[in-house]
């Protein structure tokens, strides 16, 4: 056997040079037939063939720990002993249990061991990306909350110049999404790679492409590691729900970096970009099976040293946010950020910098010069989208109201300092979210995150988030919300609930929202779209800073 697969690894490495060298000397991509070892062994092979009279080599038994008895029981420790002695140990320790010369200078050279290549240590190999400055992408924001821009479609741009500016080093990975995901922009100035025959209906296909696209979540992520590990960058873009297919191999990953900090030789690698899109809230015609944003919650279990978690609310926080990205090294960062047409908010220079801070009270959105009554916070695109819409009907009807509003893009920040680096002094998040007024909180995903990462800080017995409840279904954007009691009706009757005194005082209010949310109901039924009061709802009030958020 061992003579066998030596010959076979000696074969399959001629091969795989004659593939390289044939590539070089026709300076062409073509579809290769890779050499493949297939070895098979008997599973538990060179173990105890028989224990306690029952076989186990070559058997389901010899898996995990054959001799499991030998503390306790003679007669498998003997048998432990004459297994270990099995593989003559003599031969290769001398009685120092020193390795023998004659085995040590069979081990190569350090540089032609496998830790050796520089490959393997993809950090020492980085060639750090050349970006294109954000701001010439840009939405024009003239007022907050008036005009409304594609996120997905206005970051396409940025990745075009990307993969432009880098061609050699720099991937975008996708299962079957990237157009669907308003990225297809990046076909400008590049293909899918494809090495195949092309039928005359292909579009976008080529040897040189930067693209890589098939319909296996578990392919497009094995492939963007390796690609991360041997030095380079990438994106993986996803729809929300499908991210889930890769858990256990993020779990690999995380664990992977997190560990590799410990050796001292291992340089950083490129961070592994999650863009989550397509979500929750917007799955307009494919409904519940589209419907879960709990990839977020499964990265926020890593270790807070690697993981990271953006809700850019518009277009050109998303912007800042990939630029960021990009530019970050030896981290997990998922950006979820919707692809339909939706509001904008922030100037680029506003963007930039309430990106940098990651959360933030929204002036021009609150009304609550000096004390205050109530905290509107809101993370995600479409939670942000109904604090403002609930914002402006306090604003008009309750007017004596002190509110602020508090947007978060990075989620982590709401952890205390102790707990992860971005995470907030308590001192701090009392100052944004006060010690001791209630919080209403709209979330983009499952409510009881939030709670999680805030629970340590002082006033988050006050704080009540909405969020997705696993109600979903193919139905309209405002009726998704009011299923999972996240719309702007409900937030307005949970902040009449939780100031105190207002409940009496603002009984009649209360009452419209509840008889506006059947209203609401009733016109999606009848109409099969959203009453465009609500669908083509936006901020009117006259701005207050510019500048977006403090």
């Amino acid at each position: 056997m061992h003579q066998q697969l030596a010959a076979a690894c000696d074969w399959a490495f001629d091969r795989i040079s004659d593939i390289q060298q044939e590539a070089r000397q026709e300076r062409a991509a073509h579809l290769p037939r890779w050499p493949l070892i297939v070895l098979r062994t008997p599973k538990g092979w060179t173990g105890p063939k028989m224990v306690e009279g029952v076989p186990v080599e070559g058997t389901w038994r010899s898996h995990q720990v054959p001799l499991a008895e030998c503390r306790t029981n003679p007669s498998q420790l003997m048998q432990l002993a004459n297994w270990m002695q099995s593989y003559r140990p003599e031969e290769l320790f001398d009685d120092r249990g020193v390795l023998r010369p004659e085995v040590a200078g069979l081990a190569p050279r350090t540089e032609k061991t496998i830790g050796g290549n520089p490959h393997a240590n993809g950090g020492l190999l980085i060639r750090a990306l050349e970006l294109p400055e954000v701001d010439q992408y840009a939405v024009p924001v003239g007022s907050p909350g008036a005009m409304t821009a594609e996120a997905t479609k206005v970051l396409g741009s940025y990745l075009r110049d990307v993969i432009d500016l880098n061609p050699n080093n720099f991937r975008l990975m996708g299962p079957d999404e990237t157009a669907s995901n308003r990225l297809a922009t990046v076909y400008e100035r590049t293909d899918k790679v494809w090495l195949e025959r092309r039928e005359t209906t292909d579009e976008h296909l080529g040897p040189e492409g930067r693209v890589m696209e098939v319909l296996s979540e578990h392919l497009c992520q094995g492939w963007l590691e390796g690609y991360l590990l041997t030095g380079r960058h990438g994106l993986f873009n996803c729809y929300e729900a499908f991210a889930h297919i890769v858990d256990s191999m993020l779990n690999q990953h995380a664990k992977w970096l997190s560990s590799s900090t410990e050796v001292p030789w291992r340089q950083p690698i490129p961070s592994l970009n999650y863009l989550l899109t397509s979500h929750v809230w917007r799955q307009d015609h494919n409904g519940a099976s589209h419907q879960d944003p709990g990839f977020i919650d499964h990265v926020a279990n890593k270790r807070p040293e690697v993981v990271r978690v953006y809700l850019p609310p518009d277009a050109n926080t998303l912007l800042a946010v990939t630029d960021h990205c990009l530019r970050s090294r030896h981290c997990v960062n998922v950006v979820v950020a919707g692809k339909q047409p939706a509001l904008t908010y922030l100037s680029m220079e506003a963007a930039r910098a309430h990106c940098a801070r990651g959360l933030g009270i929204w002036d021009w959105a609150s009304n609550a010069p000096n004390e205050l009554d109530v905290v509107l916070a809101c993370a995600g695109d479409v939670p942000t989208l109904e604090t403002l819409a609930a914002a402006d009907i306090l604003r008009r009807r309750l007017p004596e109201l002190a509110v602020r509003v508090i947007n978060i893009v990075d989620i982590m920040r709401l952890q205390p300092a102790s707990e992860h680096p971005h995470g907030l002094p308590h001192s701090d998040f009392d100052a944004l979210f006060t010690p001791d007024k209630p919080i209403i909180f709209a979330y983009h995903g499952y409510p009881w995150l939030i709670h999680r990462l805030a629970y340590r800080h002082t006033n988050h017995d006050r704080m009540h988030v909405r969020g997705f409840k696993d109600l979903g279904t193919t139905t309209t954007p405002f009726d998704m919300v009011m299923l999972n009691d996240l719309d702007r009706f409900h937030l307005v009757m949970d902040v009449i609930d939780r100031v105190e005194g207002l409940g009496s005082r603002a009984a009649n209010l209360r009452q419209e929202m509840v008889d506006d949310r059947i209203a609401a109901c009733r016109y999606t039924r009848e109409h099969g779209r959203d009453d465009p009061v609500i669908a083509d709802w936006v901020w009117e009030h006259e701005l207050g800073s510019l500048n977006g958020s403090r």
